[in-house]
């Protein structure tokens, strides 16, 4: 049987000891049947599991394998589409429930991080880094947008009140978002998989989910076992393949890449990043940047739609560090490593029901660490028989991309280049 390990990267490198996770090759039952070991499969087992369901989780490959154990690690509170754009797209009332979760995501993180004594480097803090003055904008609307919905840790900064918080000279201004931060993701995705399995949970890894048995109780197959259970959770996201194809058609994988720095010293690193928060600029395309727990820089950004892996990653984003910190010209990266996340046409994540037992939540568009957790908890409640907030997610709208699945890439492309081309120009 085929075991696949974590893709070469810094978080894999420094990930803490943990046992090794045996793979299915029984027949056995349970209340509920998780696909996936990332975020949002965690945080739902998690979730059902303080409630007293009887829960099992399939994992492909490796706990935290996929974006949860490669992102740029930063806690950014809302969706990949703002509250605004919600509003506008279904009217006040559903809009502010969606509004009224949209900061939960971060606390849920925090809350486990002290319950579970998880290690993962948790920081508080992140900085909006606007480029140009309509972005400064856009911030000034933004806060008090989040201000609205009782949102209320964050801080406007002008064009000197930025350089104290990053050494670039890029911004002309910025927000603070103190409830933001950074964490070592995949040190906290380990980390939610000790606590579930602390509780009862069973995790089983290099354990693909290769066909789902619809009915009134549900099997999932592994190519050496099978799992009947009570309902099933859909947390696969963009390494879920089509192994539900309706959940396919509706979304597109889509990469992006990472690199990681030597150590720098702290003398070095202090004068980058002098509170040690986590930065992204305001541009469609965006870049992104923290310290890790031992003094490098984490860079990251790009977009590589369909998720291909570019041939040479340092190429494209060392350019990008140097252009935010020409002082690090000749420091060595140690580390480069693309991994791909869930992109849907609305950039809302898609949320719902297959029947009446295969739940699913997906399609974060670059902004699932934080929800993620918060789509844990939505799931359990539903599960659960409280599915007023499932509903207001399950009700947004969602279209399939144009041309299906042959051109979402170059149709997803070409409003990347769009966007991009408005990014350079400043409009």
């Amino acid at each position: 049987m085929a075991n696949t390990p974590y893709p070469e990267s810094y978080y894999a490198a420094s990930a803490n000891a943990v046992p090794p996770r045996p793979a299915l090759q029984d027949d056995i039952e349970t209340d509920v049947c998780v696909i996936g070991a990332g975020y949002t499969g965690l945080s739902s087992a998690l979730f059902l599991l303080e409630n007293g369901f009887k829960v099992t989780v399939l994992e492909a490959a490796k706990v935290g394998f996929g974006a949860s154990g490669r992102n740029g690690g930063q806690i950014v509170n809302s969706y990949s589409r703002d509250i605004d754009v919600i509003e506008r797209s279904v009217g006040p009332k559903q809009a502010q429930l969606l509004g009224q979760m949209a900061f939960e995501g971060g606390r849920i993180i925090r809350e486990r991080v002290a319950k579970y004594n998880i290690q993962c480097d948790l920081k508080d803090g992140g900085v909006f880094a606007a480029m140009t003055a309509k972005q400064m904008g856009h911030l000034e609307s933004q806060k008090r947008l989040w201000e609205r919905f009782g949102h209320t840790q964050l801080e406007l900064m002008d064009q000197r009140r930025i350089r104290d918080v990053v050494a670039c000279d890029q911004y002309v201004g910025g927000m603070l978002d103190m409830s933001g931060g950074h964490i070592h993701p995949l040190n906290l995705a380990l980390g939610e998989a000790a606590a579930v399995e602390s509780l009862g949970g069973t995790i089983y890894e290099q354990s693909p989910a290769v066909r789902i048995e619809r009915g009134a109780n549900p099997v999932v197959h592994t190519p050496q076992g099978k799992v009947r259970a009570k309902f099933i959770i859909v947390a696969g996201n963009a390494y879920l393949g089509n192994l539900v194809p309706e959940l396919a058609a509706k979304s597109m994988p889509c990469g992006t890449q990472v690199i990681t720095t030597e150590p720098l010293g702290e003398e070095l690193a202090r004068s980058l990043l002098p509170q040690d928060y986590c930065v992204e600029d305001c541009n469609y395309l965006l870049d992104y940047y923290r310290l890790t727990g031992d003094k490098r820089l984490i860079f990251g950004g790009g977009v590589v739609y369909g998720a291909r892996d570019p041939a040479n990653i340092e190429a494209i984003i060392r350019p990008k560090m140097l252009k935010a910190f020409p002082q690090l010209k000749d420091v060595k990266i140690d580390y480069a490593w693309t991994g791909n996340f869930l992109l849907t046409l609305s950039r809302l994540p898609q949320v719902g029901r297959l029947g009446d037992n295969i739940y699913y939540s997906q399609g974060c568009s670059g902004h699932g660490v934080t929800y993620t957790h918060l789509a844990g908890k939505v799931l359990a409640e539903a599960l659960r028989g409280q599915a007023e907030r499932f509903d207001a997610f399950a009700d947004l709208p969602h279209y399939p991309f144009p041309g299906g699945q042959l051109l979402r890439t170059p149709f997803a492309a070409l409003g990347a280049w769009y966007y991009g081309l408005r990014d350079k120009l400043g409009v």
